[in-house]
């Protein structure tokens, strides 16, 4: 069931459809989490998580699948304006390479995320940029906060390469990738909106499970 309210068409037309990404992300986010979030926290306090290195490499490693499989999509760009979507500057899979840890294999949680994905991108596209937009967004906010977190609680405070975008002014990498998405949306009718919308909350799921390991 659609998540958002219907707008009136002049509403709809006026207003940038990030504008109701963010919205509608942040009201799935908890009061722990976000002072805009609504819902229950499904996961403990980061500061209570008691993760260990081969968690955290394990963590590692599937997140690397995950943005690998992005990164392949819009690279591959079997939907044409997904070509609008590369080299955005927040791409994660050469950052997570440089970590220089000994190499699991993914694990069952990353590697049912990313072939969701790719069934995603040939599917239902809209479905897969909410997943575009959560996992790069995602991870510049509160993925950050992970990081503080590992660091602080394993690595001797060191800053991981995952989390660090040398000679890049973060939020300006995020409100051009902001654009670059109100354009690609730009022209989409309300369902395909709305399937976007609607698929926040199963993104938020596969985020949830992929960090399970650290807790």
């Amino acid at each position: 069931m659609a998540s958002a309210a219907v707008m009136s068409g002049t509403e709809e037309a006026s207003k940038p459809f990030m504008v109701e990404m963010r919205a509608e992300a942040m009201r799935l986010h908890s009061k722990d989490q976000s002072r805009e979030g609504k819902v229950q926290a499904l996961e403990p306090p980061f500061a209570t998580w008691e993760p260990t290195l081969e968690a955290y490499v394990q963590y590692l490693v599937d997140s690397k699948l995950v943005f690998d499989t992005l990164e392949a999509v819009v690279d591959r760009a079997a939907v044409p304006w997904y070509a609008e979507l590369r080299n955005t500057g927040l791409e994660r899979s050469e950052a997570l390479k440089q970590e220089g840890h000994t190499i699991p294999e993914p694990s069952p949680a990353g590697i049912t995320f990313a072939s969701y994905l790719e069934e995603l991108s040939e599917n239902v596209p809209p479905a897969f940029v909410c997943h575009f937009y959560n996992a790069y967004f995602g991870h510049a906010a509160g993925g950050r906060n992970i990081g503080k977190m590992i660091a602080e609680k394993i690595l001797n405070n060191k800053e991981m390469e995952f989390y660090r975008w040398d000679g890049y002014d973060v939020p300006q990498l995020l409100q051009d990738v902001r654009g670059k998405l109100n354009q690609v949306t730009s022209d989409w009718s309300r369902e395909e909106k709305d399937r976007c919308l609607e698929e926040i909350e199963k993104s938020f799921v596969y985020s949830r499970t992929i960090r399970h390991c650290l807790i």
